[in-house]
Formats: C-alpha cells, structure tokens, sequence
C-alpha cells in the first residue's frame, strides 16, 4: 500500500550499539550485533572492558539498564580490587587525578 507524502520518518527504534566501539575494541558480539558480556559479571572478550544495559540485552525497559549499571559498578569495583592486589597496590586511586573522575 501507498500513501503519498512529503516526508515519511521511519521510528526504528534501537537497533543494536554502534559498530564503531565494537570493532575499535575488538569485542563479541551476540547473534542480535549486541556486545556479548556476561550477565551478572557484565565481562566482554575484551580483560577490563564491561557492558551492560541496551548495548547488552538490546532495547528493554530503562529499569533493566538501572539494575544491570548497578552490577556492572559492583563488578568494575571488584575487578579493580583484584587488580590492586595483583599489582600489590594498596590504594589503586591514591595517584588518580580526582577532576577526572567527575561527571
């Protein structure tokens, strides 16, 4: 069926995240282009980078993203815990530039 018009804008909605993160860091991906990771540790392929929310589970409701940023926080603490000890640094922020870390 036609309908004649100017203009038509096609709402497609989110499709998947942008290829251009994902190739630069060489990341997995899922059957649906979405950043593979694992859920409730949120690990890509890629040691030290997490994904969560739509560009994991693809579009879903925003308290998804909420629940899965929270144990994605908790999972970037604990890998940075282990990393510390790894390293044998006692306080991994101690040199960390504090106006970098605001948002």
């Amino acid at each position: 069926r036609e309908w004649p018009c100017d203009l038509a804008v096609l709402a497609m909605g989110f499709v998947s995240p942008e290829d251009d993160i994902i190739a630069k860091l060489s990341l997995d991906t899922d059957q649906r282009n979405n950043i593979h990771a694992e859920y409730g540790h949120y690990t890509t392929s890629v040691e030290g980078v997490f994904a969560c929310g739509d560009c994991r589970r693809g579009q879903s409701l925003v308290v998804w993203a909420i629940n899965e940023g929270r144990g994605t926080a908790e999972s970037v603490n604990d890998y940075l815990i282990a990393r510390s000890i790894e390293l044998n640094d006692p306080d991994p922020l101690q040199e960390t530039n504090a106006s970098a870390m605001q948002y």
